[in-house]
């Protein structure tokens, strides 16, 4: 890991968001409204009541965003288009002015030499579509492959690296199996059923693709590693379940051509028979692979954890964050190694990580952050030992750009490299920001062992 040639030229060196979290101004300009914007508009569904109408209000102020972009020295930038922005009724008539936006916003960043890494989907389905079933319509991947077809015509022009889908696991866990996110179903039949469909309206939209595009696209999963509690046959065993729930399901799929046996045993009559021509058709060649990583998991086997039996155990000596979420960076190069040794050497993207830290507040309007800091020193750190392990990882991804609504968490937890004040809207580059962006402009050099 002596080489500073290890991050070439063109790795990406960039940041994320989603269009719920910062955007704002849901129903602006003829958009229709989202599963989120329903359901952060339940009562008891979000802390605090909080929604996503304001937000980071980047709907409005892209511009002052992108130049903080550029001042960073971000060459890349992830975020996610609002299907219901661009369709109001998720089928049918596009909305020219939400469109428009996304046009203005891409054409915003090559302007400073900012590569757009757009995803379709991140969460947001529009709410109308949900009313027909959602994921569990088997003609989501069609209405998926529709609204992909209308945004690589209109940006393919200029974006050269494309999402399907953001963590489908979390869509369907969260979503219709627990009900703590949107659509907010708990049903364990229904959300085998959910899964299937998004992987198939993923490969819809990489068919798409292949049709219409002509640069790259990929899929994001988020991964963990899972770790037993102990060396005992149940404990060795609930592992294995967990990792094929977490980290296989929606890969084995993609690469592999079958799901894991695991959930056949985790969702027990729940499970369906799914047919053959759906799995062929899932399996599309993609261009890259993009894992969103946060932390690790050491479980025990626990016949009270619904489905899974599978409970985390605490690791009480390391450092956890706000969410308690325990610290661990070696599990990113080990999780990057795994997917190169299961799934092959395709390029792959690190796109998210990130950590939510209490930031106090500085007299002097500073945003002072050492241990976001220190998380990403380390992550970074474990990107440059994955490089170094013959991972063909081409770029880095922090989340997140902006303090944002975090979801059900609404905007309890802050994950920026800047501060957001919501009242002000005024945004401040944190110290973990600016250590950002000493590394970008080092290209790594200054996270080798030679540089500390």
């Amino acid at each position: 890991m002596s080489d500073p040639s290890l991050v070439p030229t063109d790795f990406l060196w960039g940041a994320a968001t989603s269009a719920y979290q910062i955007e704002g101004s849901p129903l602006a300009d003829g958009a229709g409204p989202s599963i989120w914007h329903e359901f952060a508009h339940t009562p008891g569904r979000t802390r605090d009541g909080d929604t996503g109408d304001t937000a980071c209000d980047h709907y409005r102020r892209y511009r002052e965003d992108v130049a903080l972009m550029g001042e960073l020295g971000l060459n890349a930038y992830r975020f996610s288009v609002s299907w219901s922005r661009v369709l109001p009724e998720g089928r049918g008539r596009v909305n020219l002015p939400g469109l428009d936006f996304y046009q203005r916003l891409v054409d915003a960043l090559l302007e400073q030499g900012i590569q757009p890494m757009v995803t379709l989907y991140h969460w947001d389905l529009p709410a109308l579509l949900d009313r027909r079933g959602g994921w569990l319509n088997p003609d989501s991947a069609d209405w998926f492959a529709d609204y992909a077809r209308i945004l690589f015509r209109a940006l393919d022009d200029r974006v050269k690296l494309w999402v399907t889908l953001n963590e489908p696991w979390v869509v369907v866990d969260g979503g219709y199996l627990h009900g703590v996110l949107a659509p907010g179903q708990r049903n364990i039949f229904a959300a085998p059923h959910a899964s299937h469909h998004l992987l198939r309206a993923h490969a819809a939209a990489v068919q798409t693709y292949r049709a219409e595009g002509r640069h790259q696209i990929g899929l994001v999963v988020n991964l963990e590693p899972k770790y037993p509690a102990t060396e005992t046959p149940d404990d060795l065993a609930a592992a294995l379940r967990a990792d094929a729930y977490w980290n296989r399901y929606y890969l084995d799929p993609v690469f592999l051509g079958a799901y894991p046996h695991e959930l056949a045993e985790i969702f027990g009559l729940a499970w369906p028979d799914f047919p053959a021509a759906d799995l062929a058709m899932i399996r599309q060649p993609l261009d890259f692979l993009g894992i969103n990583y946060y932390s690790r998991q050491v479980v025990q086997h626990d016949p009270d954890d619904w489905p899974l039996q599978a409970s985390r155990v605490r690791q009480r000596r390391q450092t956890h964050t706000a969410l308690d979420w325990e610290v661990y960076p070696q599990g990113l190069t080990e999780i990057l190694e795994w997917v190169a040794q299961r799934y092959g050497a395709l390029p792959l993207y690190v796109t998210e990580n990130g950590a939510a830290f209490y930031d106090p507040p500085q007299a002097d309007g500073a945003v002072d952050d050492p241990l976001r800091q220190c998380y990403l020193r380390d992550h970074l750190r474990a990107v440059l030992e994955a490089r170094r392990k013959g991972v063909n990882l081409q770029g880095y991804f922090a989340w997140s750009l902006l303090d944002n609504f975090e979801w059900a968490y609404g905007y309890s937890q802050r994950f920026g490299l800047a501060h957001v004040d919501y009242a002000t809207q005024q945004r401040t580059v944190k110290a973990s920001g600016r250590f950002y962006a000493e590394v970008i402009h080092s290209q790594g050099a200054m996270l080798l062992p030679s540089a500390s």
